[in-house]
């Protein structure tokens, strides 16, 4: 049976902030809870179709007129138990270490505050623990911290101000904070524009992993990196936990070609062990024959990116072979995931749920070959 498109139509969503707040096919997903022991040598098979909630519940966008991408500090314990209690498998989040090794949960490469009147900008890897938890809602009641800003791309600076706001926080208290039934992906976070050197990069990821090792406890741990050599060198220091090497696919040039390609994205991971491949969606849609090379290499494949949060769009990519997607709107997605590892080719799964005492029938979307073929080539000139 083909389905209409009507929970969100691909073409009414450039970006995330035309998302319709009912964006939501009727499915259903079950969690994936199993361990990890952390004697194992790491076994990256995916059994169900993964979700992983973006920085906990999504990412901020100061700008936007959604509401929710203002309603949770992203980044935070709080944002992380809100995501968990939604159907999702994994939480992101980027990690970088503080210049007395602490690894801390931070996206920006830069902490911003207003002092005089001036926007102030701190690299965080060059501030102690101490100035770096003193950003922001601190606490200890009766404290003050510094008031966040951000920058966005454009330049333009924005205070942070979320509906609920939480204070910054490190790995370990994450560990400690977080609900155990949900896993953590925890991508290395590195600048762009700076040129490691090995032995800087090992010093940062030791002092990562010395916390996970001493805190997982059996947590579901998969690492992630757009740093090519971050992503070599944690699969050289651990065998425990997966690593996935994280791509835009192209969409952005660097001068690391290792970057610039989901065929280099394959390359590396082949030459160094890694387990997967976390891409930017629009790649995989300009591209959808390289799911398959990814696949024959037998490599997993998940992705990343605004398009994640139409749930058409989610659909489609686990028809193409895609194990996973990482999504800000992890109430609407999850909601609208099935368990769709199990499901057969061409056989429509049916969920009854009750409503003033009358049974609803909802059933599993498909879609026609003819749908298919219309929405690959239509996604990569939305995507120009």
């Amino acid at each position: 049976m083909a389905m209409a498109l009507k929970a969100v139509h691909v073409c009414d969503v450039p970006n995330l902030d035309q998302v319709p707040e009912n964006a939501a096919l009727a499915l259903c997903s079950t969690r994936f809870r199993a361990g990890v022991n952390d004697d194992k040598i790491c076994d990256c098979n995916i059994p169900k179709f993964l979700v992983v909630g973006h920085r906990g519940n999504g990412m901020n966008t100061l700008q936007s007129p959604d509401p929710r991408m203002k309603s949770i500090k992203e980044n935070s314990i709080l944002s992380f138990n809100e995501a968990a209690k939604f159907s999702i498998d994994f939480i992101e989040f980027d990690v970088q270490v503080t210049k007395d090794d602490y690894p801390v949960i931070y996206h920006d490469n830069f902490i911003l505050h207003e002092e005089k009147g001036a926007i102030v900008e701190n690299r965080v890897t060059e501030l102690a623990l101490a100035e770096f938890l003193s950003y922001g809602p601190q606490k200890h009641p009766g404290s003050e911290g510094k008031p966040l800003y951000r920058k966005t791309k454009d330049g333009r600076f924005f205070e942070w101000k979320v509906e609920k706001d939480a204070p910054l926080c490190t790995l370990e208290e994450a560990f400690h904070n977080v609900d155990q039934s949900v896993g953590f992906n925890v991508e290395l976070k590195f600048d762009d524009f700076i040129v490691y050197k090995e032995e800087e990069l090992t010093r940062i990821l030791k002092a990562i992993l010395k916390v996970v090792f001493e805190n997982a406890k059996g947590r579901q741990i998969l690492f992630s990196s757009f740093q090519p050599d971050a992503a070599r060198l944690i699969r050289k220091l651990q065998s425990t936990y997966p690593v996935y090497f994280l791509t835009n696919g192209g969409s952005e040039i660097y001068t690391d070609v290792r970057r610039n390609s989901l065929e280099e994205a394959i390359k590396l991971s082949l030459e160094n062990g890694l387990q997967g491949i976390v891409s930017e969606v629009k790649a995989v849609f300009r591209n959808p024959g390289a799911v398959g090379g990814i696949k024959e290499s037998k490599l997993s494949l998940m992705t990343y990116g605004q398009l994640n949060n139409v749930p058409e769009v989610v659909y489609m990519q686990h028809l193409m072979g895609v194990e996973g997607v990482i999504v800000d709107l992890v109430k609407e997605i999850s909601e609208s995931v099935s368990d769709l590892t199990h499901a057969k080719e061409g056989e429509e799964k049916s969920l009854y749920g009750e409503e003033d005492g009358k049974k609803e029938v909802i059933a599993k979307p498909q879609f026609s070959k003819d749908e298919l073929s219309f929405l690959l080539k239509l996604i990569p000139e939305l995507m120009i």
